[in-house]
Formats: structure tokens, sequence, C-alpha cells
């Protein structure tokens, strides 16, 4: 039987190379580390998230939720990392992200029908069926073989990550444990502020400086993807729009006294054991001087200890609509086939998703049988549709969101939260209809 190479062992990556070979495929998976890393990466370990540890919402009536319960119920081996590495986190599912990434890589490299090689792919085999999954900081000799392959360039947008601080550092007199926005459990450290201490933050944070480019990123403009906004471009554009984004103090009072608050900056824990904490929604491209002297205004974080300062960096992705098949081939060579970030899916899971459909996609072409398109009122089909098809205007990249998926032949009554329940419900029962479903 034909062998599948996969180039990239990062969460589309690895999910691809394991849903090939649990059906029984020879897989040949090319990763670079530990030989050479990405700026944007530190270990040597596969699956690696390198933002946040959040896996966003929980729920199965949220978007995320919808797909998350998706691929947990057709085999998903980064849900099943995720349910084996969750982290307290209300009504988030959040990992721990070391034990996450080394469940992937025992599981992978424990697979006797995959072949790791660790080396550095610099040409796409020919002829071959292949899944590139080389990730938003594709090498320069892969991105020229992609160019060379599509006969279009990719487009540039920049990502940023969230610092992450001690939780024996934080000032608990000042700070306090509370749910997120009045959801789930006590979860998330708060840091409340009156409206003195937040004009003084907010001035502070927007004539901070920021941190030069990496020579890799001098020649793409300076634009970010909106759901991973830098904290500080977000401040640019208004004194409320923290305080209505990340900062928002909605159903956050004090557990003892009550009290309610001008604005609020709340932490979710990185580990299980809860001794690391990030601060959500505060990806930032500030020098790492300018990110201690601003974020330790924060009351309670006045002498935190930053485990790791926020980050930014370059993430390049397809023109896919027009490059595309909602299989996740490319139309112009059906045997290689895209998938993570780079095809415009946004997020962990989305990318988990993308390698799952891509796997399958792979195996089926090596057996000569159909490919699968998933059906559009899956979110996982929806993803697929939205990235061989594209929106309105110009491609962007795209979370999971309802509004991809077809609407409900009835109108539901009882607000948006009855209406996801439905399209969740529909969803799933639409999934149990669908062939290889299972291995």
């Amino acid at each position: 039987m034909e062998k599948i190479n996969v180039i990239g062992a990062g969460l589309a990556g690895c999910e691809a190379a394991w849903q090939a070979a649990r059906r029984g495929m020879s897989v040949r998976l090319i990763e670079m580390k530990p030989k050479k890393k990405t700026p944007a990466h530190t270990s040597d370990l596969f699956g690696e998230l390198v933002c946040s540890n959040s896996l966003r919402n929980a729920e199965v009536a949220s978007a995320a939720g919808l797909l998350k319960e998706e691929l947990r119920r057709m085999g998903s081996l980064m849900m099943e990392a995720a349910d084996a590495s969750r982290v307290s986190a209300g009504g988030a599912l959040a990992v721990d992200r070391v034990r996450f990434a080394s469940y992937i890589t025992d599981k992978i490299r424990s697979c006797e029908r995959i072949e790791v090689v660790e080396e550095e792919a610099t040409e796409i085999p020919q002829g071959e069926i292949t899944v590139i999954a080389t990730g938003p900081l594709t090498s320069d000799a892969m991105a020229k073989q992609i160019i060379a392959l599509t006969g279009q360039g990719g487009l540039s947008f920049y990502d940023a990550a969230a610092p992450i601080v001690d939780f024996a550092s934080i000032d608990m007199s000042r700070a306090f444990f509370a749910s997120r926005y009045d959801k789930g459990d006590a979860d998330y450290i708060n840091c409340p502020m009156n409206e003195a201490e937040y004009k003084a933050f907010y001035d502070a944070l927007i004539h901070a400086e920021e941190a030069k480019l990496h020579d890799f990123e001098t020649d793409a403009p300076l634009t970010v993807f909106e759901g991973c906004m830098p904290v500080e471009v977000m401040a640019k554009r208004g004194e409320d729009t923290l305080r209505f984004g990340p900062m928002k103090p909605v159903g956050i009072r004090h557990p003892e006294t009550g009290e309610s608050y001008y604005a609020v900056v709340q932490l979710r824990r990185e580990d299980e054991v809860g001794t690391m904490f990030n601060l959500v929604g505060f990806q930032t491209h500030l020098t790492f001087p300018e990110q201690r002297r601003v974020f330790s205004m924060i009351p309670g974080l006045e002498n935190a200890e930053f485990l790791r300062y926020g980050v930014m960096h370059r993430n390049t992705f397809l023109n896919s609509p027009e490059l595309l098949h909602a299989d996740y081939s490319l139309r112009s060579h059906p045997n290689i086939f895209f998938a993570g970030q780079m095809t415009g899916v946004e997020g962990y899971i989305e990318s988990a998703a993308s390698g799952y459909v891509a796997g399958l996609s792979a195996m089926c072409r090596a057996r000569g049988q159909d490919t699968p398109i998933f059906p559009k009122e899956t979110m996982i089909g929806a993803m697929a549709d939205y990235i061989s098809h594209g929106g309105t205007g110009d491609f962007q990249p795209m979370n999971a969101n309802f509004g991809i998926i077809p609407p409900l032949a009835q109108r539901v009554k009882g607000g948006r939260r009855v209406r996801y329940a439905e399209y969740a419900r529909r969803a799933l029962e639409t999934l149990e209809t669908f062939p290889l479903l299972l291995p």
C-alpha cells in the first residue's frame, strides 16, 4: 500500500498522521524539531501550543465546543490529549501544555505505522500523496516550494501570545478568584481596577515601546488577526475598548464584599496544579522591560514574576478559496493536501480539524476512494467549506463560528443560546450518519 507523507508535527500534522495510521495506512511524518525550531517554538515535543493554553469554550452549544465534540466523537488525537491534560478553567477547556504535547508525542512515536523523520523538509515529494502542515512559520525553503506549486504567494499577518506569571508572586490580598463573566466555577484570578487605576494603566499601555520585528518579519506589513489582537493595538482604538473587551467587568464582583469594578484583568491557569497563570486577552508585542513595567501596574501584579513574556510572530496563510477543495487537496495537484493555520483556519482545534480531514482524505486518495466532504451542517464541514469557498471580500483566517453554518430550516424561539443548541443538535445528528466516522 502506498505510504503517505505528512510534513510538520504540529496539531494539524499529528492529527493527519494519526487518522491515516489508525486506519491502516503507513505514514512518514517529517518534522524538523529537535534539530531546528521556529522563533515561536521552545520544546522538542510534537503538538506544542505556542500561544494560549485555552482551547476556548467547552459548551457543546458554542461553535468551539461543537467542533471539539465532533472531533471527540470521531476519535481525534487532539481531543484525546486535551481531555487527558485538562486543567480547571470554568466554562473553557484549557490544558497543561506540557502534558498535552507529551501525550501527543508519545502516541505518535509509539505508533508502529508512523515513521518519524527528524529533518527539515525543503522539497515537496513529487508524485507522492503528501499532507503539508508546516504551520504559520513555514520555513523559507518550504515556502518557496509552495509558491512554485501554487503559482501564488501567501498572505501574512502577525499572531501574539500573552504573558505568564508565577501564581506565588500574585498578591491575592488585592486579587481574588471568581468565574469568568459569572459562568462556571471560580477558576479565574481577577485583578480589579477603579477608574483612576484603569486610566493610568491605559495611558502607560498606549505609550509603551513595542518590540522590533524579527528579520524574517520586516518584509510584511503589520496587520493582525482580530481574534488575537495585541492588547496595545486594541487599546489604541479608544480608551474604553479594553473595558468592553478583555477587561470587561460584567458579572464580576468580589466574593466577600460584593463590590463591582471599573475594569478587571483576568488570569487563567496554565498548568494542572495552578502554579502558572496567563493574562487573558493580553497578547502583546511590547518589549520585555515594558511588559514588566506596564503590566506590574495591574493591581495584584505589582511584584509578579513573569515566567514568560508575551511574544508576536509571523503567520502566513494561503489564498485557500482559489487553491483548495473542501477535502483540503490542492485543486491543481490533487495528491497534495494542506492542513493547519496556513489553510486559513484560525485556532488550535480548527487546525486539528483540518488535519483530521486532510489525513482522512489522503488515506482515501491512497486507496483509490472518493475523499470525504463533510456536511456543511457540521462545524468541521462548515470550516472546510469556508476555506474552499471563502466569504465576502478578501479571504481572512476564520475561527469556528455559527455564522458559517447553513441556517436552520425553521426559526427557533428562545434567543441565541437556544438557537445555538439547535445548531449543535443538528450537527451531531448529521455527523452520526456520515461515513468514515470510525476506522
